[in-house]
């Protein structure tokens, strides 16, 4: 399995420097699928009324969580681009992309929390860090067992 989508992300790597316009629209269309089946689950799970002030920061939240989202999927695919000629400075480049990435994603959790807590309260705002570090790390998980690893296909 790991085979198979590794060859489709190289093969969806080269085909997307072409269509970087297209690749855009791609990345936004699945980002506000997931976007608008993710408030349900927020929205479900902690119970609030659509006029709490929670709403409004979780929209802001969510443009951020976006801007890093595309940036993620940028990098899977430069990493499935190099993947068969990864340099030592390439993979280097990217491991620090990487880092700077999840710190990035972390950050802003915290900074969201705060806000939260503010407008909402501290229960609210712990939800809210709880909730999202779920769907993280389950996104995170997902992708650890689809994107092969340096060398794995050597």
């Amino acid at each position: 399995m790991k085979k198979i989508f590794s060859i489709a992300i190289i093969l969806i790597a080269s085909v997307t420097m072409t269509f970087a316009q297209v690749q855009k629209e791609e990345i936004d269309y699945y980002q506000s699928i997931f976007g608008m089946e993710k408030k349900i689950v927020v929205a479900n799970f902690l119970e609030l009324e659509e006029s709490n002030a929670f709403w409004a920061i979780y929209n802001e939240y969510e443009v951020e969580r976006k801007k890093l989202g595309e940036q993620r999927i940028k990098l899977i695919l430069d990493y499935a681009e190099h993947y068969v000629e990864l340099t030592d400075e390439k993979t280097d480049d990217l491991v620090k992309k990487s880092i700077s990435l999840r710190s990035g994603g972390h950050a802003l959790i915290v900074k969201y929390y705060k806000k939260v807590k503010k407008v909402s309260g501290s229960k609210t705002a712990a939800q809210f860090y709880q909730i999202e570090n779920y769907f993280t790390t389950a996104i995170q998980s997902e992708l650890y067992t689809e994107v092969p690893l340096v060398g794995e296909l050597d």
